[in-house]
């Protein structure tokens, strides 16, 4: 027992401890037993890989060398500061990388008790103060041009626009997209409906509007009128005569194309457009609309009340305008209310 004990109080210290945990971590833990998607443990990988290139390259630690010992709360700090002041990451950046080390070391003190202290420590190293922004989404103008900016003439227009549709009357994720398959639409039900597989492997239901409805059934008309696969992707390309899904960076370059082919006919639009924009929009109008938050909670596959609170209860300018408009129909002659000196005490208060 004693020997073993010993051999546990050096695995902090264990090169090939640290490089066997951590890809037990990454292949293992996050995506068979938290079910973690595939980009979820890439992300982690990345995050995981920049730590290590700053413990080789900063802290002069050869890679074959590095253990669980070199991610003490000193290196951890001075890992924070390198990712803000010399590559200059946002802090929310910042903290997602450091998250990912923690999240190793909270794994590796589970699978070997030596690893504790270390763990510990870390969560003394608190992340970054990230500023509050506005939430960025499409006005209504905006949004009807870029639905309209695909044209009819070719096939892979049309397929375009199915995809912008339907990926916001969903309130999809890109992943989400690029995930469907045939057998995910259920437009003969009563309520027609998409299933989308979301975050954590987790299935949600999300009811689709009368006109999309239109839209989709013409288009598998043209797109899987020959196909009987229910597990073929629903959308697609060709290449070398075989369908394959869509990738992230493919979805990306058709937002980015019909983006610049608003701003050319003057409709102004975002320089960094992305597809979760269509879905922080179409939250926003069921929210301005006087949607639940529950309901759209439901929607975007949100566990968390306080996570859709977060993003889209707040109040925007045009919402704003409205209310004051209401409690001051009489405009610019009427006494604003806080020159009463009660009232001023009250807003003007610790």
């Amino acid at each position: 027992m004693a020997g073993r004990n010993e051999k546990n109080r050096t695995k902090k210290f264990d090169s090939v401890f640290f490089w066997d945990t951590a890809r037990r971590f990454l292949d293992h833990e996050l995506l068979k037993i938290r079910k973690k998607s595939q980009n979820t443990v890439a992300s982690y990988r990345a995050s995981l890989n920049i730590c290590i290139g700053f413990l080789e390259e900063v802290k002069g630690i050869r890679r074959e060398r590095i253990c669980f010992n070199d991610l003490d709360r000193k290196n951890l700090k001075d890992y924070l500061v390198w990712m803000t002041d010399v590559k200059t990451w946002s802090p929310k950046t910042c903290n997602l990388r450091l998250t990912a080390v923690k999240a190793l070391l909270s794994y590796a003190s589970e699978e070997c008790m030596d690893i504790t202290q270390v763990f510990v420590s870390s969560q003394t190293v608190h992340g970054l103060n990230i500023p509050g922004s506005e939430i960025r989404y499409f006005e209504d103008r905006q949004m009807k041009a870029l639905l309209n900016a695909p044209g009819k003439e070719k096939r892979s227009e049309r397929r375009n626009r199915m995809l912008l549709i339907l990926g916001y009357d969903a309130a999809m994720r890109v992943g989400e997209v690029t995930g469907l398959k045939v057998c995910d639409l259920h437009l003969n039900a009563e309520v027609p409906y998409i299933r989308i597989l979301g975050k954590g492997g987790k299935y949600r239901s999300v009811p689709v509007m009368k006109k999309t409805v239109q839209h989709l059934r013409g288009y598998l008309r043209e797109f899987h009128g020959d196909s009987h696969d229910p597990m073929a992707p629903l959308f697609y390309a060709v290449t070398h005569g075989i369908r394959h899904e869509l990738s992230d960076d493919c979805i990306q370059k058709v937002l980015k194309k019909y983006a610049e082919k608003c701003r050319n006919e003057g409709i102004p639009m975002p320089e960094d457009i992305h597809l979760h924009m269509l879905r922080k929009t179409r939250a926003m109008s069921l929210y301005q609309e006087g949607c639940p938050l529950s309901y759209i909670q439901q929607m975007l596959g949100y566990e968390n009340i306080s996570t859709t609170s977060g993003f889209y209860a707040f109040v925007t300018l045009d919402t704003l305008a409205k209310a004051l408009e209401r409690t001051n129909p009489e405009g610019r002659n009427a006494e604003k209310i806080w020159k009463d000196k009660k009232i001023s005490e009250a807003l003007y208060r610790l």
